[in-house]
């Protein structure tokens, strides 16, 4: 051991942070919302209101901010009611609002924008509200006349509009869906609570997606909803009406439409509840069938409000009810939000176009078959896994022109479809230039299909020409060996070198095939090999990306072997062609990897390297020994996506071996290309990852899964022995 090891060895590693220690920091970061937190405990702790309620208080009323507070003179107040609550429990009530909208506004802007934020949040909604107040009170509203006498504290009013600002700089889509779930959260609680603070809020809230949306600092180009979002908003108003529906039975409400006590029919508000879940999943994927009955349904709804409105004058001369108040009470709260989603669904119409019978939701109505999709690819040129578009079950979509053109610009994409998502393979296979209209094309049939959808190892110019909005992360690493001028000398290739020639002592020769026309003899060793491999590993073999005998029978793929001198076979592997248009291969793919236990120790590197020098001497630019799946580069920028597929891929590890396959590859020099995984957004992941499973596992059972993962222990690296994609 030398001295700088042992003194590395002797010193104690740094003691992992403490909750407490991180704590601290986060809370220095966000000073604000820690000193006004800080504060607000203190002092219910000082003035006893932790226990009982400030409003109780003799010191309430000069403290408390409205509009009694205002006529006394008392202006001061909007300083002095942020730092108290009432009752206690509104410390735990405001809690998630005050740390995650203050707290997260300050981390994202900085402290004293967040102080602006707060400020001017806190003036707006209590001065908005009793400004409001002033003006319809003397209409003698009996719930705006109860407001004008009502005191109010606390930091809700600020802590909401910073929320609001703070939504304006998540992206596309999360944004619109933020925000719209903010304005609904408004509307309900002026509507069904009714108090003082809550019309503060409202307007709070108001003020803040207005302002955040039209200040240049926080304003976002704001087009037409896309097709996805006009579903999801859709599915939002349902589940809406739904809440709405349960809070009518269950929750008295004293709001701006008169005071009312539960009185709707349990039977009713079930059956309501019951539909709305049967018919909510099909708004959401964009079923026509779905939207007829919602859009029946929301219209009925509407009449049912017009037609109330229109007896209330009898049944105020029948005595049935008291008030016109009291009537829109009871019509009123549902009535607008199924008129509210009546609006949205007829200018969403376009969004809901998908056929019921899912063999119906088909990307395109013009068939493509495998031959036409590989003239295409042949004639346009692809990836390095482009040939993998000819295996089945890919399907076909046409893109960028008429789809009987086959030989000129027209391109193509290949996807599978499991678990309602769409999984593109690889690049579209299209002309140069034409990597976004093809993707474009492709996210619009699948949508139109109620299918979710993304590209899987995508190159960086498809990554780059993805649709706006659309993420892209890292989910492999190609390793490509450039051929010209290739030569095994130099101590970077001695591992390879090395064995080479102990495969020439102890006669092993290379030989490049196509597996189709060897001897019956070679092919049932090569199937022998194979299934001893799969046997191993306890699992089907892998597909979608991962070759398999099957598809190294195919003419177009070429195959080396290594045999010994009694014509045993010790090592295979296959070879697909990377066209570059124009009918012309530019290089060759490493696919299928298998070597037979017992054999030839170094044999993948010795057929790795042979291959790599058959095809330089044939005049070829490239091999790419393809990539591992869920590998990243070390030196990739790390998120939490990012995160998530490191630990699945470090769960399957034991498995497949991705990432010894990827670092046995380091052997040949290989120059390294991203390759991507594109999605719309985060909330399609869970569902990509079950789809991305069957694609890779389609004859799996989720026994097999499990029984394989429990059994399977981290083994010795070494020669890999398996597909390379």
């Amino acid at each position: 051991m030398t001295e700088s090891a042992a003194a590395r060895t002797d010193t104690p590693a740094p003691a992992a942070p403490s909750r407490v220690g991180r704590l601290a920091r986060a809370a220095l970061r966000v000073p604000f919302t820690a000193l006004l937190v800080l504060a607000i405990l203190a002092i219910a702790i000082a003035t006893g209101s932790i226990l009982s309620p400030a409003a109780a208080m003799p010191w309430f009323e000069r403290i408390a901010t409205g509009l009694p507070a205002f006529a006394e003179g008392r202006w001061f107040t909007v300083a002095t009611s942020p730092f108290v609550l009432s009752p206690p429990i509104a410390l735990l009530l405001i809690a998630p609002v005050l740390i995650g909208g203050v707290g997260w506004a300050e981390w994202h802007f900085g402290t004293l924008r967040t102080v602006g934020l707060f400020a001017a949040g806190h003036l707006v909604g209590v001065f908005g509200a009793a400004g409001v107040l002033l003006l319809i009170a003397p209409s003698g509203w009996p719930w705006a006349v109860r407001l004008s006498e009502a005191l109010d504290v606390g930091p809700s009013a600020g802590a909401f509009a910073c929320l609001a600002f703070v939504l304006a700089t998540l992206p596309s889509p999360w944004r619109l869906r933020a925000r719209f779930a903010l304005g609904v959260w408004a509307a309900i609680e002026v509507l069904y609570m009714g108090q003082l603070a809550n019309l503060e809020h409202a307007i709070a809230i108001t003020a803040g997606l207005v302002a955040s949306g039209w200040l240049p600092a926080f304003r976002h180009p704001a087009g037409r909803p896309s097709t996805r979002e006009w579903r999801v908003m859709s599915f939002a108003f349902l589940l809406a009406i739904g809440v709405v529906q349960v809070i009518d039975l269950a929750i008295p409400y004293d709001g701006p439409l008169g005071q009312h006590f539960p009185v709707a029919n349990a039977l009713d508000v079930a059956l309501d509840v019951i539909f709305i879940a049967l018919i909510a999943n099909g708004i959401r994927l964009g079923l026509r069938w779905a939207w007829i009955i919602t859009l029946a349904a929301a219209a009925f709804n509407a009449l049912s409000v017009v037609v109330g409105l229109a007896l209330v004058p009898s049944l105020i001369d029948s005595g049935t009810i008291e008030s016109p108040i009291e009537a829109l009470s009871l019509v009123l709260p549902e009535g607008l939000l199924w008129l509210a989603l009546l609006v949205v669904l007829v200018f969403a119409r376009g969004a809901f176009r998908v056929p019921l019978r899912a063999s119906r939701r088909a990307l395109t109505a013009d068939g493509l078959s495998r031959t036409a999709a590989l003239d295409r690819l042949r004639a346009l040129g692809g990836g390095t896994i482009s040939w993998m578009i000819g295996w089945a079950p890919n399907r076909y979509l046409p893109v960028g022109g008429s789809p009987t053109n086959v030989a000129g610009s027209t391109g193509v994409v290949a996807y599978q479809a499991y678990a309602g998502v769409a999984i593109g393979l690889g690049d579209p296979v299209v002309a140069p230039g034409g990597h976004a209209e093809a993707l474009a094309a492709f996210a619009r049939a699948s949508e139109q299909a109620g299918l979710i959808p993304c590209v899987f190892s995508a190159g960086r110019e498809a990554a780059e020409a993805r649709p706006a909005g659309w993420r892209a992360v890292i989910v492999a690493e190609d390793t490509i060996v450039d051929l010209p001028g290739l030569e095994l000398t130099g101590k970077r290739w001695q591992p390879v070198r090395t064995s080479v020639n102990r495969a020439a002592r102890e006669g092993i020769e290379f030989r490049m095939c196509q597996l189709a026309d060897e001897p019956f003899g070679v092919r049932a060793q090569v199937r022998a090999i194979s299934e001893q491999w799969t046997g191993d590993k306890g699992l089907p073999e892998m597909r979608f990306t991962l070759g398999t005998v099957d598809e190294a029978m195919d003419p177009e793929t070429r195959v080396g072997l290594a045999v010994d001198a009694d014509g045993n076979l010790h090592g295979i592997t296959s070879w697909l062609p990377v066209y570059g248009g124009g009918g012309e291969i530019h290089g060759w793919t490493l696919d299928l990897m298998r070597r037979r236990d017992g054999g030839f120790g170094p044999v993948m590197e010795f057929l790795i390297a042979s291959s790599a020098l058959h095809f330089a001497e044939a005049g070829y630019q490239f091999v790419s020994l393809s990539g591992a799946p869920l590998v990243r580069p070390e030196d990739a920028e790390e998120g939490p996506v990012d995160r998530v597929l490191d630990g699945l891929g470090a769960l399957i590890e034991p498995l497949y071996g991705f990432r010894s396959l990827h670092r046995f590859k380091q052997k040949f020099n290989p120059r390294a290309e991203p390759l991507h995984l594109l999605f719309r957004d985060e909330g399609d992941l869970p569902r990509i990852a079950v789809a991305l499973t069957r694609a890779y596992l389609p004859d799996a059972s989720l026994r097999d899964l499990v029984a394989s993962a429990a059994a399977s222990v981290p083994t010795a690296e070494a020669a890999p022995s398996g597909g390379s994609q």
